[in-house]
C-alpha cells in the first residue's frame, strides 16, 4: 500500500511542478492545490497505514492495544486540509479580481508595477 502511495504522490508532485511552470496563473494554482494534497499525503502516510484499527483508546485503558495508526498525522492533515480550502478559495478570488482589472491570466502580461523597457518608451 505505501509503494501505491509514494507513487501517488511522486505523480502528484509531477504534476503541480509542470502546472506550476506555466504562465497561466489559474494553472499555477491548481498546480499549488496539487502539491498541498502531495503534502498532505506524505504527512498522512508518516502515521503508518493500518487496515481496521482505528487509533481508538478503549474505556479504562492507557493506552491503544496493538498496532494502531497515529492519530497526530491524521489530525494534522485535517488542519492542512481546511488551511489549504481556505488558501484556494483566496487564491480563485484574488485571480478572478486580477483577471477583471487586467483582462488577462498570463503573468507575462500581467506587468502594471514593472513594464517592460519597450513599453515605456
Amino acid at each position: 500500500m505505501e509503494a501505491l502511495l509514494a507513487i501517488t504522490i511522486g505523480v502528484l508532485v509531477a504534476t503541480s511542478v509542470y502546472l506550476m511552470l506555466a504562465r497561466n496563473v489559474l494553472r499555477f494554482i491548481f498546480g499549488l492545490v496539487l502539491i498541498s494534497n502531495a503534502a498532505n499525503l506524505i504527512i498522512f502516510v508518516s502515521g503508518r497505514l493500518t487496515s481496521g484499527a482505528p487509533p481508538l483508546i478503549a474505556e479504562g485503558a492507557e493506552g491503544p492495544v496493538g498496532d494502531v495508526a497515529n492519530a497526530l498525522p491524521q489530525a494534522l492533515v485535517l488542519t492542512a486540509i481546511v488551511i489549504g480550502f481556505g488558501l484556494f478559495a483566496f487564491a480563485l478570488v484574488l485571480m478572478f479580481r486580477a483577471y477583471s482589472t487586467l483582462g488577462t491570466l498570463y503573468s507575462d502580461d500581467m506587468r502594471i508595477a514593472e513594464p517592460r523597457t519597450e513599453d515605456t518608451k
